[in-house]
C-alpha cells in the first residue's frame, strides 16, 4: 500500500474542492491570453501549469523557471470571474516577460507594465483589491520610530527565537516587539 504526504492529500483536496467550471474558466483565460502572446510574437509558447496551492493574501505566484502559475484557490472561489480576468493574466505576463527578456530589473516594471498592457490587452495592476480577511492569519504588533508594524507568526517566531531582527525600511530602526499592542486574527 502507497501512502501518500498528509500535505499532498490536504492539496489535493483542497483543489478538487474548486468546482470543475471554475478551474476550466481559469484555463479558458489562460489560453486566450496565451495565444494572444503567441500571435504577437510569432511563437509557441507552451501552456504553463496551473497549480492551486497559493496560500495567505497572495492572490498568484509566477514560478519563472518552472513555467507554473500558483493561484490561491480561497481567493478565487471568492472572487471568480473578477480574480480570473485580473490575476490570471498577471501572472502570465511574468512568466511571458522572462521568457521573452529574461530577468526583468523589477517584477512590475515597464517590460510587465508592457507586457499586460499591449500584448494581453489588460490594465496593469499591480496587486489586487480582493477581500482577504478569510485568508489572512494572525499578525504580531512591532514598533520603530516612525510607524506601526505587523509581522507574521513566522517572523515574530524568528524573532523571539533571536534567528532574525528586522528593520522599517523607512527609517532603519530595528523592529520591536510591542507586547500591549493588540494582535488580529
Amino acid at each position: 500500500m502507497h501512502l501518500f504526504p498528509t500535505r499532498f492529500i490536504l492539496r489535493q483536496m483542497k483543489t478538487s474542492r474548486l468546482p470543475i467550471a471554475l478551474q476550466q474558466a481559469v484555463m479558458r483565460c489562460l489560453r486566450e491570453k496565451l495565444q494572444m502572446a503567441n500571435q504577437f510574437f510569432g511563437t509557441d509558447y507552451s501552456e504553463p501549469e496551473i497549480t492551486y496551492q497559493q496560500r495567505g493574501t497572495s492572490a498568484g505566484s509566477a514560478y519563472l523557471q518552472h513555467w507554473q502559475i500558483r493561484l490561491n484557490p480561497v481567493l478565487l472561489m471568492e472572487n471568480q470571474q473578477p480574480f480570473i480576468d485580473e490575476v490570471v493574466p498577471h501572472e502570465l505576463a511574468h512568466l511571458l516577460v522572462y521568457r521573452r527578456f529574461g530577468r526583468a530589473p523589477a517584477p512590475h516594471g515597464k517590460e510587465w507594465r508592457w507586457m499586460m498592457e499591449h500584448v494581453l490587452g489588460v490594465s496593469a495592476s499591480r496587486t489586487h483589491k480582493f477581500e482577504v480577511a478569510s485568508v489572512q492569519s494572525k499578525t504580531y504588533p512591532y514598533l520603530c520610530a516612525c510607524r506601526d508594524h505587523q509581522l507574521t507568526v513566522r517572523r515574530h517566531n524568528k524573532v523571539m527565537r533571536k534567528e532574525s531582527e528586522y528593520r522599517c525600511r523607512h527609517c532603519g530602526e530595528l523592529l520591536r516587539f510591542n507586547a500591549k499592542g493588540t494582535t488580529n486574527c
